[in-house]
């Protein structure tokens, strides 16, 4: 399934407010959801449970007394029930209600302040998207909606995640960018899960004061020209030659990341706003804008997948990074 959402029973586990995304799936809703909202229209108000798992062979059975199955409870007994995952007995699953109940608290209880919420896969990863109130002003007319995703797995694997996640409006580039720890909090599946949790929503607290600082860094790359040799050199630390230069594939992959992001520099949507044009902050959307978009390997929510949790999210944030440290050398 090139989309990658959950389907259950003919309907995509996922609701959204604005434009249609990717396969035009999932439930449109005509304004943001609060989250009682949200989480019907995404077809995720269902519970996991875990259920004991055992050895067999023909000679018989025995209880695998250590590992435990994540199942849907609703779907259980059921042909099409899927295992989400096999966990130790210290798993605390946390419930999509749950998740929701949780931000609720750090984005304020019943606002509608939700964007977009869905599964991927069997049902295994579960996201929530929030945009908290304001903006950042980066330049003239270029504007940074803040954005708060949610996301948290059944799988055994997946932590319960938070990030902050602005998205510039003029493009809709999705920005990730190296805060130190308050980048991402990050809580796993253990029985302090809920402690965890009320500790997380303690950091989360200072959130206005990160996009503030959020907010100056973007600006602060608007301030450098990329004069002389300054874009080939940001590119390469942000694309570096591979290990083996003598890879020719490798390197004509690397020099091919180059080339499309200097594209997306020159030409890319919003880089030819006064105040954007020619600097450090239009080559860091340049790269974002290439990863979001230019990447014909990724489609559908492939991409989504790509860009928020995957390699894509992780290009995105170092590229961030060091454009921060040449801004600092640069101004200086």
């Amino acid at each position: 399934m090139a989309h990658e959402l959950h389907i259950q029973d003919g309907k995509a586990s996922m609701m959204y407010y604005g434009d249609p995304p990717w396969h035009g799936l999932g439930t449109r809703l005509d304004k943001p959801a609060t989250s009682e909202e949200a989480i019907k229209a995404a077809n995720l108000d269902w519970q996991v449970t875990l259920k004991p798992m055992f050895a067999s062979d023909d000679a018989g059975m025995a209880p695998a007394k250590q590992r435990q199955a994540v199942v849907r409870e609703d779907l259980w007994g059921k042909k099409d029930c899927p295992v989400f995952g096999v966990v130790g007995k210290g798993y605390t699953p946390l419930q999509n209600a749950e998740a929701f109940g949780f931000f609720d608290a750090v984005v304020g209880e019943k606002a509608a302040m939700y964007h977009t919420a869905g599964a991927l896969g069997q049902g295994e990863r579960v996201w929530i998207l929030a945009k908290l109130p304001g903006e950042i002003q980066v330049v003239g007319e270029d504007i940074t909606d803040k954005f708060l995703l949610l996301s948290t797995g059944h799988d055994g694997r997946t932590s319960v995640q938070l990030r902050f996640t602005p998205v510039r409006v003029v493009c809709q580039n999705t920005l990730s960018m190296a805060l130190q720890r308050d980048a991402c909090v990050s809580v796993a599946h253990t029985p302090d899960l809920f402690k965890d949790l009320e500790d997380a929503k303690l950091a989360m607290g200072l959130i206005q004061r990160r996009y503030e600082e959020i907010g100056r860094s973007f600006q602060r790359l608007a301030r450098v020209p990329m004069t002389g040799s300054r874009l080939g050199q940001y590119l390469r630390l942000v694309f570096p030659d591979p290990k083996n230069r003598d890879d020719e594939t490798q390197l004509s992959h690397v020099l091919k990341h180059r080339q499309a992001a200097a594209m997306h520099f020159a030409a890319g949507r919003g880089n030819d706003i006064v105040g954007v044009r020619g600097t450090l902050w239009a080559a860091y959307n340049g790269v974002t804008g290439y990863i979001d978009y230019g990447r014909s390997q990724y489609t559908g929510s492939r991409r989504l997948r790509n860009i928020w949790f995957g390699q894509g999210a992780r290009d995105k944030v170092r590229a961030h990074a060091i454009a921060q440290r040449l801004a600092a050398a640069w101004l200086n």
